[in-house]
């Protein structure tokens, strides 16, 4: 299997204090993290790392110069007490078309919603994904993304530390493994407790976050 999923978008890394988790990421590796945009009415902010070809890696966490948002932020992040590797994503070639075969298999990965960010230099950025209760909890199983005409964020300069691997745990790794191939994807699942990890190459060597 190779250990890097088809189709790959991004990871993503929430932490409930990105300062901390950015300085730790650049302690760790030697790449500094470059700053991504913020989350207008969300509450979250992001920096973003390239993970090679147009895979990328996201770190969210709150954005202090927000006000508290109406509802939680994304991507559990007033949950986490530690920076984790909270989920991923992919990028089928048609999304529409990959709900609607994902669904006929079994699976529902959730409607469709728009999203937007602005970045640093006031560009809004729009796209959509799916998003909704009926996405499977672990954050193993990984939501779809579409970024229609926008730039994507690995097209935009990014520090890179390429992905050498990922790899996932689950209590039932055939549950999450079947799931998987409704969305034409795959990923190295072992039994344990919820987990997702990858590794990048960096000029520190090889570095491994969960």
């Amino acid at each position: 299997m190779n250990t890097i999923p088809a189709r790959l978008d991004h990871l993503v890394l929430a932490t409930p204090d990105l300062a901390a988790t950015v300085a730790d990421f650049t302690r760790r590796t030697g790449v500094a993290p470059a700053p991504g945009g913020v989350h207008i009415g969300r509450g979250t902010r992001n920096f973003l790392v390239s993970l090679g070809g147009t895979a990328y890696l996201e770190i969210i966490g709150p954005d202090p110069e927000q006000p508290e948002p109406v509802g939680p932020r994304p991507f559990d992040v007033d949950a986490v007490s530690r920076a984790r590797t909270v989920t991923w994503a992919i990028s089928p070639p048609d999304l529409d078309a990959a709900v609607t075969t994902a669904r006929s298999r079994g699976y529902d990965p959730g409607d469709i919603h728009p999203m937007s960010r602005r970045t640093p230099d006031g560009t809004l950025l729009a796209w959509r994904l799916t998003d909704g209760d009926t996405q499977h909890p672990s954050g193993l199983v990984p939501f779809l993304i579409d970024w229609g005409t926008a730039r994507h964020p690995s097209a935009s300069g990014l520090p890179s530390t390429p992905l050498l691997a990922v790899s996932a745990r689950a209590p039932d790794p055939d549950e999450i493994r079947r799931l998987l191939a409704t969305l034409d994807t795959e990923l190295p699942v072992t039994e344990g407790p919820v987990g997702l990890t990858f590794t990048v190459d960096t000029p520190r060597g090889p570095v491994t976050f969960d």
